[in-house]
């Protein structure tokens, strides 16, 4: 098998781990980097033994596949052309500033008969991957997504920088259309928000409420599911899973009980239960090379991608509803503090 020649555009943070996993996938040919900042490109170029290309068309004659992290104004202009030219893209999340920037690549992608890719990284953490095994009907998702603030990503509104994360695995773990949203959020150290929490509420009456920082003093991604009988806690940071079901005593031999507090332990046992806890064994693989994998398998095979350029949509669709809700929040707060 021929190996998959592929490149990087932008290779700053997040382009310069894609460049270094493909650089050591199997079957695929890591064959140039492009970035604005040519001194970035050539000393990424150097780190990696390939050619840094400047000129894009250049860069586009000789490739399967790229990666494309620049900043997310420039998505839509670099990801139509490499389409337009028959190439594969992953492409950073958000896929697009808007949503008909985003119909527009969707609609590039298959005329074209090419793979489009979101760069939706959690889909491939371990974590989720255990969750989404499991068949869950959630009633209540609560996510916390914190993170200390940097320059990075800041051009745009946490909600398309961090909270983006969680709406798309809600979305994937939620079937149904979205019935209402309500948010606020609030700019602390840049011109966008930098707090921001969402309530969203599903048609089949599921909600999720959703809570993204980027200027907290430590980083937090944890994620808590609940539905009849059952309790989840994730965490993407440390790669854990507790599950915590509500079984009958009869059933728990060899279970481990956990203490939920005394009074509540005692209300369970006069109903005779109690708790108990499962800790899955998680496979423990890098969600980057999970993710870059998988592009390279859906090329190979013409399948459709995990996360498609449609997911993507999905996922802006509902940041962009949620951003539009902060807005609303933010303007009857200030007429009613000139009121």
């Amino acid at each position: 098998m021929d190996p998959l020649k592929v490149a990087v555009i932008g290779v700053g943070h997040l382009g310069r781990y894609h460049a270094k996993t493909y650089a050591n996938l199997a079957n695929v040919q890591l064959v140039g980097l492009l970035d604005s900042d040519r001194a970035r490109s050539k000393d990424r170029a150097r780190e990696l033994g390939v050619p840094a290309i400047a000129d894009l068309n250049e860069l586009l004659k000789n490739v399967d596949a790229v990666s494309v992290a620049v900043p997310t104004s420039d998505h839509h202009r670099i990801v139509k052309r490499c389409l337009q030219r028959g190439v594969h893209v992953l492409v950073e999340k958000p896929i697009a500033t808007s949503l008909q920037e985003a119909d527009d690549l969707i609609a590039s992608a298959q005329h074209e008969g090419v793979m489009l890719q979101v760069g939706h990284i959690e889909r491939f953490n371990p974590v989720f991957q255990t969750l989404a095994k499991m068949g869950l009907k959630p009633m209540f998702i609560e996510s916390h997504r914190l993170a200390p603030f940097t320059s990075r990503g800041a051009d745009v509104a946490v909600i398309l920088d961090l909270m983006i994360h969680d709406i798309d695995l809600a979305l994937t773990l939620v079937p149904g259309k979205i019935s209402g949203v309500e948010a606020a959020g609030v700019q602390v150290l840049s011109e966008r928000e930098d707090i921001a929490n969402a309530r969203v509420t599903f048609s089949n009456g599921t909600v999720a409420n959703l809570t993204a920082s980027r200027i907290s003093a430590k980083a937090m991604r944890k994620m808590r599911l609940f539905q009849r009988d059952t309790y989840i806690s994730a965490d993407f940071l440390d790669r854990t899973v507790e599950i915590y079901r509500l079984r009958n005593q009869a059933q728990e031999e060899g279970r481990e009980e956990q203490p939920l507090g005394s009074f509540a332990q005692k209300a369970l046992f006069s109903k005779g239960r109690s708790a108990v806890c499962e800790r899955p064994r998680l496979e423990l693989k890098d969600a980057l090379d999970s993710e870059l994998n998988a592009f390279m398998n859906s090329i190979r095979k013409g399948d459709q991608p995990i996360v498609s350029g449609q997911d993507g949509r999905d996922a802006l669709a509902l940041a962009l509803r949620i951003m539009e809700k902060i807005q609303e929040h933010a303007r009857l707060v200030k007429e009613h503090g000139h009121s």
